[in-house]
C-alpha cells in the first residue's frame, strides 16, 4: 500500500520529480497490464494518487495540471473540502439503502432539486442511476414505454454509453460497435448539427423507411462530446424541437457530459431555450461518485412499479455529494466556467494566429475544443496524439475526442493562471513541431 501525504497543499502549476512514468507509477502500470481488460483506453502513463482543485498528484509526487477533470466529472475540482465533508459526513450516517425498495432523505432532496431545476413548465420527475450509459438506457425505455412506439433517431458522431442500448444509439467509432451485434433494432443515424440533416430526415427518410408516427424519440446531445465538441448550427436544436411536436415524438437530450454547469449553465440547453422532454445525465452530478439521472416531464414518467429500477442508483452518499455539487455549481462555479470559458476562447484563438495548424476554438463554458491540422489544412490525428501525450511529459493533463480534436474540460474551479500555464505548455509544444 503506497504512503501518500494528504495534509498538504499541492502546488497551482505542474512540478515534476521523477522522469515519466516514475518507479512506482511503472510498477503499478506493470500489476495493472496482468489483472485488468485490454479494453480500457489508457493512453499516457498517468498513475494517479490524490487530487486538489485543478491538480494531481501522481504516486512519485509528480503533479500535474488536469484540463481533463476525470472525463469532465470532477465539476467542483478534485476533492472539494465540502464535497468530500458530506460524503464523510454521511457515510457515517448510511452508505446503502438501496432507493428502489425504501425511502432515505439525502435522494428526496436531490429529486426535489433537480425537479425544481429542470427547463419544463409543468415540473419534473426523476429516475437515478449510476452512469450515463444507464441513464440512457432508462431514457430509451421510458421513451418506449410512454409512445408505444418502438423507432428512434439518434446521430453520426454521437456517443451515449457502451452497454447495448446506450451503443446502439452511438455512432461514434466502429471499435465501440464491432462484433458486439446484433444491437438494439429499430435505430437510425444521421449526421450531426446541420439542417441539411434535418432536411434528409423529414423529406427524405419521413416519406421512405421511417414512418413519422412509429418514432418513439430523436436523442441529441447539445453539443457533441465525444464526436469533437462539435456545436450544432444557429436553429438546429430548436428545429428538431418542432419535428418532435409535429410528430408526437420525445426530444431526449444527453446532458452526460454537458450537463451540471460545465457551459456555464446547469443544463447545456439552456443556451438554446429549448424545452426537451427528457434530460440524461451523469458525470458532473455528483463531483466524482458514481451518479446519474433522467429528468423527465412530470405527465411522461408514467411506467409502473418494477417496470424500471436500480440497486445502487442514488445511492445515498453519492446524493449527499450531488446536493452540495449543485449548491456550489450556483454560488460561482457556473459563472467560473463562463468567465473562464471565454478567457480560454480568446486564448486559443490568438494560438491559431500564431500556428496554422491549430483551428479556431469552439464550445461553451468549459467545453471547448480546436482540431489539429496538418500543412494542408486537413484534420491531423497524429499530430493531436502527439501534442495530447508529449503534454503529460510537461506536467499536463489533455484528453482528444473527435478525429482530431483536443478537448478542454478543466474543473470549473481553474483560474486565468492555470489556463495561461496550459496554454504556454501547448504553444511550446507547438513551436518545437514548427
Amino acid at each position: 500500500m503506497l504512503s501518500i501525504p494528504n495534509n498538504r497543499l499541492l502546488p497551482r502549476a505542474p512540478r515534476l520529480v521523477t522522469s515519466l512514468p516514475g518507479s512506482r507509477a511503472r510498477a503499478l502500470i506493470e500489476r495493472d497490464r496482468a489483472v485488468t481488460s485490454p479494453s480500457y483506453t489508457r493512453g499516457y502513463p498517468l498513475v494517479a494518487a490524490r487530487g486538489e482543485g485543478c491538480m494531481l498528484e501522481d504516486v512519485d509526487g509528480n503533479v500535474f495540471l488536469d484540463l481533463t477533470a476525470g472525463i469532465a466529472v470532477t465539476n467542483t475540482g478534485h476533492a472539494h473540502p465540502e464535497v468530500v465533508r458530506a460524503i464523510q459526513d454521511q457515510s457515517a450516517l448510511l452508505l446503502h439503502m438501496s432507493g428502489t425498495d425504501f425511502y432515505y432523505e439525502p435522494m428526496v432532496e436531490l429529486a426535489e432539486q433537480l425537479a425544481n431545476r429542470a427547463p419544463f413548465p409543468n415540473g419534473a420527475k426523476v429516475f437515478f442511476t449510476n452512469s450515463g450509459a444507464e441513464s440512457n438506457e432508462a431514457a430509451i425505455k421510458l421513451a418506449r414505454y410512454y409512445t408505444g412506439r418502438s423507432l428512434i433517431i439518434a446521430f453520426l458522431g454521437a456517443f451515449h454509453g457502451r452497454t447495448y442500448g446506450a451503443m446502439s444509439l452511438t455512432g461514434s467509432k466502429v471499435v465501440q460497435r464491432k462484433q458486439f451485434g446484433p444491437l438494439l433494432p429499430g435505430v437510425t443515424h444521421i449526421p450531426y448539427g446541420t439542417h441539411e440533416s434535418l432536411d434528409y430526415l423529414e423529406q427524405k427518410l419521413f416519406n421512405t423507411i421511417i414512418p413519422p408516427t412509429e418514432v418513439a424519440a430523436i436523442v441529441v446531445e447539445p453539443i457533441q462530446g465525444e464526436g469533437g465538441y462539435i456545436v450544432p448550427e444557429d436553429g438546429f436544436l430548436e428545429r428538431i424541437r418542432r419535428i418532435c411536436e409535429r410528430y408526437n415524438i420525445l426530444m431526449v437530450i444527453d446532458e452526460v457530459q454537458s450537463g451540471m454547469g460545465r457551459t456555464g449553465k446547469l443544463f447545456a440547453i439552456q443556451h438554446w431555450g429549448v424545452m426537451p422532454d427528457i434530460i440524461s445525465l451523469a458525470k458532473g452530478i455528483a463531483s466524482g461518485l458514481p451518479l446519474g439521472a433522467i429528468l423527465a416531464r412530470s405527465e411522461l414518467m408514467t411506467w409502473p412499479p418494477g417496470s424500471h429500477a436500480t440497486t445502487f442508483g442514488g445511492n445515498p452518499v453519492a446524493c449527499a455529494a450531488a446536493n452540495v455539487t449543485l449548491r456550489l455549481l450556483e454560488t460561482g462555479l457556473m459563472e467560473n466556467a463562463h468567465k473562464m470559458g471565454e478567457l480560454l476562447q480568446a486564448s486559443l484563438t490568438q494560438l491559431g494566429h500564431k500556428f496554422n495548424r491549430v483551428s479556431p476554438p469552439r464550445g461553451k463554458g468549459l467545453m471547448v475544443a480546436i482540431d489539429l491540422l496538418d500543412d494542408a489544412g486537413n484534420l491531423d490525428a497524429e499530430l493531436r496524439d502527439k501534442i495530447v501525450d508529449d503534454a503529460f511529459y510537461k506536467g499536463l493533463l489533455l484528453l482528444g475526442c473527435g478525429k482530431a480534436a483536443i478537448r478542454f474540460c478543466p474543473p470549473l474551479v481553474i483560474d486565468s493562471e492555470q489556463i495561461q500555464i496550459a496554454l504556454k505548455i501547448i504553444a511550446e509544444l507547438l513551436e518545437s513541431i514548427a
